[in-house]
């Protein structure tokens, strides 16, 4: 999973990223800190995996992972090449998601680039950039699409559909507003369009709001409003003490979640967030060698999610081991869950569920 932070420069996007991925990248409090695009790997904490690794005694434990973007700060006109102009906009067309960071607290020793903080003039700013780079593009598309429908009528649904989008952008809604038939559904994704990705709002506070999760916030409870009503979500995270919760080891890590009276990180939040709002899941693999989650859509089959290991698994399918991950532990083994009849052999058309432990058997 790819997820590209944005956010107009010096609202704790960098401090974020450090955060959440200690790769060090470079956080100051000056517009445009960030140049090229920082990317870090992040894995997927998942306590699930080393209870497997018990039972199993496997060698080693591989999680699933998210890779973060950190992507330079924006400014109102980046469209038309103010700042860094379009710099930014390739860089996150690739991404699964956008995850929005928003200034939501008061430090007049911070600068914020418009002069004051307001979190719905900052997300504006930042979503009207993303749908005018969107417009030009799809303009330049549409211009194309146009003559040559001329002589390949099989090019109409495209056409049609960029029409629909520009009508769309044009009155400053984003791609993703637009309502879409399942034909339209894979062509529009032909166009990596930046304001037809989903969106994670994260409200940047200060500790004092963390330990509340920003409800007297004003700031916060504005962000929420408005990403109610565009169906995002929000994840409330003090990029600074984030700092100080991934500098530390897991078990000092809990005690100073513990201290702040807080159930879980912030990165642990987003990722939740992120898995929740692309609608994904993680099955399990388990054996000598390694036990792993892997990353799927919800409603995959069988099949499908065999070919997230390996292609020649989904091609000879022949069928899947499956235990729930709680069944499996109470049972203690693989062998025992076998005796009990817990272990189901599923075929082609099984739709995975959260926490399957399989063992895919096939023929190629």
């Amino acid at each position: 999973m790819k997820l590209g932070i944005v956010g107009l420069p010096n609202v704790g996007k960098s401090t974020l990223f450090n955060a959440l991925t200690q790769a060090g990248a470079e956080a100051a409090n000056y517009p445009f800190a960030t140049i090229e695009p920082n990317i870090g790997v992040v894995n997927v904490p998942d306590e699930r995996l080393k209870v497997l690794s018990d039972i199993s005694k496997s060698e080693k434990i591989l999680y699933t992972t998210i890779e973060f973007f950190d992507i330079a700060g924006l400014v109102k006109g980046a469209s038309k090449g103010e700042g860094l102009g379009n710099q930014f906009l390739s860089n996150i067309r690739e991404v699964d998601a956008i995850v929005h960071v928003v200034r939501c607290f008061d430090d007049e020793n911070i600068i914020h680039v418009d002069g004051s903080v307001d979190p719905l003039r900052d997300i504006e700013n930042i979503n009207l950039e993303l749908i005018f780079s969107d417009l030009e593009q799809i303009e330049k598309r549409l211009s194309k699409a146009e003559k040559q429908v001329k002589s390949d009528k099989k090019l109409l649904p495209e056409v049609e559909l960029l029409r629909k989008l520009l009508a769309v952008l044009e009155s400053g809604k984003p791609a993703r507003s637009l309502e879409l038939n399942e034909e339209e559904r894979k062509l529009i994704k032909n166009f990596s369009l930046l304001s037809s990705k989903s969106v994670i709002y994260v409200a940047n506070v200060a500790e004092d709001d963390l330990l509340n999760d920003g409800v007297d916030n004003k700031y916060v409870k504005e962000v929420k409003d408005f990403a109610q009503k565009q169906d995002d979500e929000v994840v409330v995270i003090s990029a600074e003490i984030e700092s100080e919760i991934q500098a530390l080891d897991d078990d000092e890590k809990v005690l100073f979640l513990e201290e702040l009276g807080l159930d879980s990180s912030g990165l642990d939040k987003l990722i939740k967030s992120s898995y929740k709002l692309l609608g994904l899941i993680s099955f399990l693999t388990t054996g000598q060698m390694e036990t792993r989650a892997w990353t799927i859509k919800k409603g995959t089959k069988a099949p499908q999610a065999a070919g997230k290991i390996h292609t020649d698994i989904e091609r000879g399918f022949i069928k899947a081991d499956t235990i729930s991950y709680s069944d499996l532990v109470e049972s203690g083994s693989m062998a025992a869950a076998r005796e009990k009849g817990l272990v189901r052999s599923e075929g082609k058309e099984y739709v995975m569920q959260d926490g399957d432990v399989v063992l895919f058997k096939f023929n190629v």
